[in-house]
């Protein structure tokens, strides 16, 4: 009788399907430095809700989590060129890069019922006191989130259009374009990838992750 040790049949699956898993993400990389959208895409599709768990952990609140998931794939995009697998997993890359962003953001943010109240505030005071000088600025960022727009594939662009200016839920730009909902939510989080790269880091969040 055989009475050696055996490695159960679940975890040698596991580890299988971890490094199949890995070694799509290296390709969705590589694509993604050669300009693939599509690949990109799935790697978001596929990594997103990891990035954004581990954001969760530091800071428990849903808007500041969806903030750095958007900046640490920002990021990748930008970086997918240099990222060198002989330095470690993809997995090991997303997570420390959203661990640095979660904890750069703790440092930073205020309390938010502070920030929120200083918003109101600023708004507040900007309708009443609004000189020419910012009057002029407002026009002029408003023109480049206009240009960058313009710059995005038009499938891209039109959903954006519908979320942020028709007001239009993700369920109902779904609806209206008969599209499935999770190729609607892609197209608006790449949307607004590529409007962060067009802006330099300030367009607005995604309106929520999940």
């Amino acid at each position: 009788m055989d009475e050696s040790i055996s490695t159960p049949s679940s975890v040698v699956t596991d580890r299988g399907q971890g490094r199949a898993h890995e070694a799509a993400w290296r390709l969705y990389l590589e694509k993604a430095a050669g300009g693939d959208d599509q690949a990109f895409a799935a790697l978001y599709d596929e990594s997103c809700r990891l990035v954004h768990s581990v954001a969760m952990r530091f800071l428990a609140d849903q808007a500041d989590a969806d903030e750095v998931t958007l900046d640490v794939f920002t990021q990748a995009w930008r970086s997918a060129s240099v990222f060198d697998a002989a330095r470690g997993s993809v997995t090991a890359w997303l997570v420390t890069m959203a661990r640095s962003r979660a904890i750069d953001k703790l440092r930073t943010v205020a309390p938010r019922a502070q920030r929120q109240e200083s918003i109101k505030d600023g708004f507040e005071l900007a309708e009443q006191s609004r000189t020419p000088e910012q009057a002029s600025l407002l026009n002029q960022q408003r023109r480049s989130v206009q240009s960058a727009l313009a710059m995005l594939p038009a499938e891209q662009r039109n959903a954006i259009s519908l979320a942020y200016f028709e007001d239009l839920s993700h369920h109902e730009i779904s609806a209206r374009l008969g599209l499935p909902l999770g190729t609607v939510k892609t197209r608006i989080r790449l949307g607004m990838l590529r409007l962060r790269g067009h802006l330099g880091g300030s367009a607005a969040g995604a309106g929520g992750l999940n």
